[in-house]
């Protein structure tokens, strides 16, 4: 995305159409949008061509612009995942591995970044009811491994929005559910996240369609991104109006929810709320 936009502004520097970009790479219009747009990857051949018709001739630019094209074609950690990781979901990947701040609203369960593994493991037998064990623990250990990007050494700001009624969901049953809870009050400890709950009353489902994330990049080629994620796909929205409408979406949940010094007096109430009952009937 980052070499597409410079490309990009290099086409609309010279006055030169989509079509004309096109021709000079043996493609059409929509090739050189999808190249723009970071949907595809520059292959070095076109690259160059591409560079000579917008009277790139410094060696020094040329290999940056090259340098750029072969950090982008890399393949990131996940694709030994690629077999059954389906690559609407790939581009989400990249995108969070590379972002500044990454801000969620999440009304159905604890949103994925902050899941135990047995939390995770619970929502997807429920998700994928006819795969095998070890299809599960791929899809668990892909989760678990998405999270490392909260503590490394340079980690993104996250900021969630979860609905109280899901933080009440006993997803995998009682133990499963309040090791839940705990290690969402130790994340809120860590100066990097800030979780906010948004009580039943407020009616947060009634202010938007349903769960988002929101990614800025510290790069300054890159724009805001909505990402959407439905059952078969994902959408990405990069259009300053829908930027616009889910950035206000969100800081109005942001009011509506408590406080972030509130959250742990509040999983903690959550908890002694929980009545003791058993996940199993009992044997007698």
């Amino acid at each position: 995305m980052i070499l597409g936009g410079r490309m990009r502004r290099l086409r609309e520097a010279c006055g030169i159409s989509l079509e004309d970009a096109g021709e000079a790479i043996r493609g059409s219009h929509s090739k050189i949008s999808r190249l723009e747009l970071g949907r595809t990857g520059f292959r070095e051949r076109d690259l160059m061509d591409l560079l000579d018709l917008y009277g790139v001739i410094d060696e020094d630019e040329r290999a940056e612009f090259k340098q750029l094209a072969k950090q982008a074609n890399t393949s990131g950690w996940w694709h030994r995942d690629t077999d059954w990781l389906p690559k609407w979901f790939d581009t989400y990947l990249g995108l969070e591995q590379a972002a500044q701040l990454i801000r969620c609203y999440e009304p159905r369960v604890v949103p994925e970044l902050l899941q135990t593994p047995d939390y995770a493991r619970a929502l997807m037998v429920l998700a994928h009811p006819n795969e095998d064990e070890e299809s599960i623990e791929r899809r668990v250990a892909l989760r678990m491994r998405r999270q490392e990007i909260l503590t490394r050494p340079d980690p993104p700001q996250l900021w969630l929005i979860v609905e109280e009624a899901a933080l009440r969901r006993g997803i995998g049953g009682s133990q499963v559910w309040l090791a839940q809870l705990d290690h969402v009050l130790r994340a809120t400890d860590r100066p990097n996240i800030t979780v906010q709950v948004l009580a039943d009353h407020v009616g947060g489902p009634a202010l938007t369609d349903g769960a988002f994330t929101m990614l800025r990049f510290a790069e300054p080629d890159l724009p805001d991104i909505v990402y959407l994620q439905q059952l078969t796909g994902a959408l990405y929205l990069d259009k300053n109006a829908d930027l616009a409408a889910y950035r206000a979406v969100a800081n109005l949940l942001s009011v509506h929810a408590a406080p972030p010094e509130y959250t742990s007096q509040l999983i903690e109430a959550l908890r002694e709320c929980h009545p003791s009952t058993l996940d199993q009937p009992s044997d007698i």
